[in-house]
């Protein structure tokens, strides 16, 4: 009993040594945890069967090439328009009634979720040129509620399209009846203010999208 009444007037103390020492503790493992990053992808280290033949020895400084299409209002998009910004870029055609509805649904709910970031942009490209006019995007772009702010749907070149898909963003199959016909993937991709492939994402699956709005996040936190 007497040793009890000796410890007694330190029992506070113990105890906020304690709590002091679980917080130290929980603050020297945050500073020693790895932080997150995301890798940059290379066309060596993409499915072969997205790559152009040119580009997939590719190992380092692989970045979007600058383009000149034009989108639902009639307007140039180029890179300037992209310019430190961080997008999503896909590849899609209004007519296609498979994977396309799923990947314009998910692109139009990040859309809204990103509404308020400005410096992260949208960028769907028509693998049907021939098909998908001006007129016709502006048409489909209404339908689906594109923010023309945000996200711009865009058509053009045939070889430009083509070229963009399979050596730049490394996301679509060669196929068709006809020289630079392709046939896309539900991939979207995410690239950083450098122009740089940051990750791949499946557009029709909702996880993917979750995993997709981290990623950028983490971009933005990097800015």
């Amino acid at each position: 009993m007497n040793m009890l009444r000796f410890f007694a007037p330190y029992k506070k103390f113990g105890i906020f040594f304690l709590l002091l020492s679980a917080v130290i503790v929980a603050l020297i493992y945050q500073a020693l945890k790895p932080k997150r990053r995301l890798r940059i992808y290379e066309p060596d280290q993409v499915n072969a069967i997205l790559v152009d033949s040119t580009v997939q020895e590719i190992r380092k400084y692989h970045k979007i090439a600058d383009f000149r299409l034009i989108n639902q209002l009639g307007d140039t998009i180029t890179q300037e328009d992209y310019k430190g910004k961080i997008y999503v870029a896909d590849f899609f055609f209004t007519t296609c009634q498979t994977i396309c509805p799923k990947m314009t649904q998910n692109m139009g709910k990040l859309q809204q979720k990103l509404k308020n970031y400005p410096n992260v942009k949208l960028l769907s490209h028509t693998v049907m040129p021939e098909v998908d006019s001006v007129a016709q995007l502006k048409k489909y772009a209404l339908k689906k509620g594109v923010d023309h702010n945000k996200w711009n749907l865009v058509t053009g070149n045939k070889k430009e399209l083509y070229d963009l898909a399979r050596k730049s963003y490394l996301v679509a199959k060669e196929g068709g009846f006809s020289k630079y016909d392709l046939i896309h993937t539900e991939n979207f991709v995410l690239v950083d203010q450098k122009k740089r492939i940051r990750g791949y994402y499946d557009g029709t699956d909702t996880e993917a999208m979750e995993q997709l709005l981290a990623d950028i996040e983490l971009l933005l936190e990097k800015e």
